[in-house]
């Protein structure tokens, strides 16, 4: 029996996706072992997602695991801020981080990695799209602010502080970085 957006026990798939691309990396990840941790048969896998990518764009994208709060502070500002706040908890928890390790780790070696990235960054920003409206209608951004570049100036800062650098993104920075982005650093 399935749901109408997939298998019954899509979030067990998910958990054991994410589970074991934590645990064994990228390159071991495997249907079957999927299949065996969640207690689902393989061909049910296959019968939704064809390959491994796409289990994996799908478990990124709709696992509970990276579900984010869309905030409505009010104002532009406390809307990025609350979302860097949400981007530095994926990036340091304890459940989260070694996930998106091993997914960054493999991307070089693995091209077909870029199709799920772009999966699971497009259905992100298509809800984060909100915060831009609502800042648009309140006369805090100008129409036409490509709100990509906004959220990649913001989360690449995070990013790479936090996984590049080794720095601590504690509040203060995560401050700067959502005024400098809105302000301008000039």
């Amino acid at each position: 029996m399935s749901t109408r957006n997939g298998p019954r026990k899509a979030e067990e798939i998910f958990a054991a996706t994410l589970g074991l691309l934590a645990e064994h990396g990228y390159d071991k990840l495997a249907i079957e072992a999927v299949a065996a941790r969640s207690g689902v048969n393989k061909t049910t896998l296959y019968r939704w997602w064809p390959s491994k990518d796409a289990l994996l764009a799908a478990a990124l994208r709709d696992s509970g695991l990276f579900a984010v709060d869309i905030p409505d502070t009010g104002s532009l500002r406390g809307d990025l801020l609350a979302v860097a706040t949400q981007i530095h908890r994926l990036l340091t928890s304890k459940r989260t981080a070694p996930v998106v390790t091993a997914t960054l780790t493999a991307g070089p070696r693995r091209p077909e990695l870029g199709d799920v990235a772009r999966s699971f960054f497009a259905d992100r920003m298509a809800r984060e799209e909100p915060i831009f409206d609502r800042a648009i209608a309140r006369g805090e951004l100008r129409d036409g602010v490509d709100p990509v570049l906004v959220m990649d100036l913001l989360a690449g800062a995070i990013w790479f502080r936090s996984l590049l650098r080794g720095g601590e993104a504690d509040a203060k920075f995560l401050e700067q970085v959502v005024d400098t982005v809105l302000g301008g650093a000039a």
